[in-house]
């Protein structure tokens, strides 16, 4: 089955709020196994809410509307959907108890007379009670059609989505949507997808969904099946040749597992420990690690080395390399991996020096050009790269690299064939 969700509020279309209940409803629909082609958002405005049902139901099945449920002569849902529907409006003695209810146990006397208008319902809908404000949801039914109409706040809405709302769409629709996210570094958005294509032209059920992030790939398997257990049959065959096509590009397939908290992983159960030797991505890099809990186990250290003082006082840089190579170059990327490991007593160790911009870049050294070094355990390793993204994306790709190449070299390591790749220098 198919739905469709109208968020109503010209706060929104201002962008005075943010449309959190939009997500939300995704979210959630997606898992009750429901597909969903369409959203919009509307004002305030009798003829253009009007206008969005009914393009909404003549292409979906479900409807659901957020907002435009309260006292005020702006709130206008529900008397514009019982007009699509062609229901009258009356005064539901149920709902007027619990308004007044409502206000008895707020301790508050001045219920103004357009409270009332809350206690209005359709002819024939069913009554959502709401236990967090005044205004109900709403469900009309006919010909085949359905709306259900909900509040606007969060706090309101999404307890009356799960309590009344979610196993009333069960009922409809008995399959629900399972997924895997398989998260991939190392290999960009576009070769990723050639290497699935096969894959992606021939589905079915499941399917494989790519979504690029800075610096990895993400794929979205997902099934739809009566319950998990069939959801799982289906879903392993898939996941187990993504497997066999990326191999250890794969780091994980748990949807709130990070890149960084795969390699704090990696070295916490190999007992290793790492440090890192900033230039131009300035702790971004240390932060990304020490985002993760439990990361103090293998961190105990980094070092922001922005001027060359710095790189020779804290990390033994020699001062010969930066005026032959300069700062920027593959020499001192090394000797700042291998520094920054000697000087904290780290396993491993990364550093990053580069040119973020807007400013410095020249034709031999240009804006974007950056160096990650990478230190395990006596060996290491240096890659160059060309970024074309302004300040920001140059730093957040360089930080994204280096924990990709820092979890490569790991790889190697514990394999034992540390030495099968790497730049010498």
């Amino acid at each position: 089955m198919t739905v469709e969700f109208i968020s109503v509020g010209t706060e929104i279309l201002l962008g005075n709020i943010v449309n959190t209940n939009a997500a939300y409803l995704s979210e959630r629909c997606a898992a009750l196994g429901l597909s969903c082609y369409h959203q919009s958002v509307v004002g305030d405005n009798e003829e253009r809410l009007e206008d969005a049902i009914r393009l909404a139901l003549s292409r979906s099945d479900i409807l659901i509307l957020s907002g435009g449920l309260g006292p005020t002569k702006d709130d206008l849902t529900k008397e514009v959907t019982a007009k699509v529907f062609g229901k009258e409006l009356y005064e539901d003695e149920h709902t007027k108890e619990r308004i007044k209810d409502f206000f008895r146990r707020m301790r508050s006397d001045q219920v103004t007379p357009n409270n009332w208008k809350q206690a209005m319902v359709p002819e024939g809908a069913k009554v959502i009670d709401n236990h967090n404000g005044t205004a109900p949801g709403l469900i009309i039914e006919e010909n085949g059609k359905t709306a259900i109409l909900l509040p606007g706040p969060p706090n309101e809405i999404r307890p009356m989505f799960e309590q009344d709302v979610a196993p009333y769409l069960d009922r409809l629709e008995p399959e629900g949507i399972y997924s895997k996210m398989v998260k991939i570094c190392g290999i960009g958005e576009s070769k990723a997808e050639t290497m699935i294509a096969d894959l992606m032209d021939s589905q079915t059920n499941p399917t494989i969904a790519p979504y690029a992030k800075t610096g990895e790939v993400h794929l979205r398997v997902t099934a739809k099946a009566a319950d998990e257990d069939k959801a799982e049959e289906l879903l392993k065959p898939v996941v187990d040749e993504l497997y066999r096509r990326f191999g250890d590009k794969i780091y994980t397939t748990e949807e709130d597992v990070t890149l960084e908290a795969s390699i704090v992983r990696i070295l916490a159960e190999r007992g290793l420990t790492v440090t890192t030797a900033e230039s131009c991505t300035g702790g971004l890099l240390a932060g990304r690690l020490m985002n993760v809990p439990g990361a103090s186990c293998v961190y105990q250290e980094g070092y922001i080395t922005y001027a060359n003082d710095a790189k020779e006082r804290l990390l033994g840089v020699k001062r010969e390399t930066l005026m032959k190579y300069g700062a920027v170059s593959c020499q001192t990327a090394h000797e700042m991996a291998r520094g920054a490991a000697g000087t904290a007593g780290a396993d491993a160790a990364l550093s990053v020096t580069g040119i973020a911009g807007p400013d410095g870049g020249t034709e031999e050294k240009p804006v974007g050009l950056v160096y990650v070094g990478c230190y395990v355990k006596g060996h290491v390793h240096v890659e160059e790269f060309r970024f074309t993204g302004n300040r920001d994306k140059n730093r957040e790709y360089a930080v994204a690299r280096a924990l990709t190449l820092l979890r490569e070299e790991l790889l190697k390591n514990c394999k034992g064939n540390c030495n099968a790749a790497g730049t010498e220098v």
